[in-house]
């Protein structure tokens, strides 16, 4: 009887990520810190627990909670995901029982938490060091942990992979897309004024700006949209559940995304495999997936008309491209028969 123990953050990542392996166990606990009645997750067993520093003792006694659940349960294998306190603490409830532990990466725990403090970088490098396997959504970023932890890591490159939806009969449409979330660090004042640009220099009255999602800066860049006096064509349509979203990448001929730090994107997958043309910053993660000028663009200078600049590449050559990479190595089949793959070494030790 193969048992997982998932433990983590209640997030739709790991929702997902459950949905992709559940077939392979015949049990699966999730551990986490906080309910979020949003996801169905059927019948696996879910527990709560602390999983922040800040009560040391609350964090002393999950230590305890989780190493009991260990004990009683004796899962097969053990996936943590994102490198962060609940790796720090599975590390230390796990430590007499050496029961096999994946540690999945997410980009904010390698790329950005770090460098905001000298504990964060601490108990990122304990948990690279200490721990056994590993996976990264790119390349990068697990080279990245390799230099933190001042070692090559075992580390399997894999993302949580997409489902591709027929597109076959849906026109596209003058649409440049951007649905990540509305704060700093996804700049999407810099996509608004990179569209205001081609709009006052190219004159494109056909041309709509949707931005799809919520944030804490959604007034000041409404209020940018009209300063820039381009407001008729943005649009605004809120945060969008998954059937809306997917009908804004099949009508939608580029993809936006601009963050200051990212790994890889699913969003980014889901736009390639949709047939839109990316527009993406010059990050390493974004570099593993668009090769500039051929199947989208890599925005080095945000001061330029980058828009304009996409209209360069081939639009059928570049989407036929996407397609093909998203279904060699971004579907959910493919990167599921990797996490498995992964499990049955580690469960044998052939690693």
């Amino acid at each position: 009887m193969k048992k997982l123990l998932i433990i983590s953050s209640n997030s739709i990542h790991v929702f997902n990520y459950i949905n992709l392996v559940r077939d392979y166990f015949d049990d699966i606990h999730l551990i986490t810190n906080t309910v979020e009645d949003k996801f169905d997750y059927g019948e696996i067993k879910i527990s709560y627990t602390e999983f922040s520093f800040r009560k040391p003792l609350d964090f002393y006694k999950s230590i305890g909670f989780v190493k009991q659940i260990i004990k009683n349960e004796n899962p097969t294998v053990i996936h943590v995901h994102q490198l962060g306190t609940h790796a720090f603490l599975t590390l230390m409830a796990n430590k007499k029982t050496n029961i096999p532990s994946v540690y999945t990466a997410w980009g904010s725990d390698v790329l950005q938490n770090p460098e905001t403090g000298y504990f964060y970088k601490k108990t990122l490098t304990y948990i690279l060091r200490h721990a056994k396997y590993f996976t990264s959504d790119s390349t990068f970023m697990a080279e990245v942990m390799n230099k933190i932890a001042g070692k090559k890591l075992n580390t399997l490159i894999a993302n949580f992979g997409i489902n591709i939806d027929n597109t076959e009969g849906i026109e596209k449409q003058n649409i440049f897309y951007s649905n990540r979330q509305l704060k700093s660090l996804y700049r999407i004042d810099k996509i608004i004024e990179g569209f205001a640009r081609f709009v006052n220099e190219e004159n494109p009255t056909d041309w709509k700006l949707i931005i799809g999602a919520e944030g804490e800066d959604k007034q000041a860049l409404i209020e940018l949209a009209e300063k820039l006096n381009i407001q008729k064509q943005v649009e605004f349509v809120g945060w969008l559940e998954k059937e809306q979203n997917s009908h804004y990448y099949n009508i939608a001929k580029y993809y936006i995304s601009i963050p200051e730090s990212d790994a890889t994107s699913i969003s980014l997958l889901e736009a390639m495999a949709a047939g839109c043309v990316p527009i993406l910053s010059n990050l390493p993660a974004n570099r593993e997936w668009v090769d500039d000028g051929i199947n989208g663009i890599i925005v080095s200078d945000l001061s330029q008309n980058y828009i304009k600049k996409a209209f360069t590449v081939d639009y059928k050559t570049a989407t036929e491209i996407n397609k093909k990479i998203i279904a060699e190595h971004g579907t959910k089949e493919a990167n599921r028969k990797k996490f498995i793959h992964l499990y049955e070494q580690i469960i044998t030790q052939t690693i």
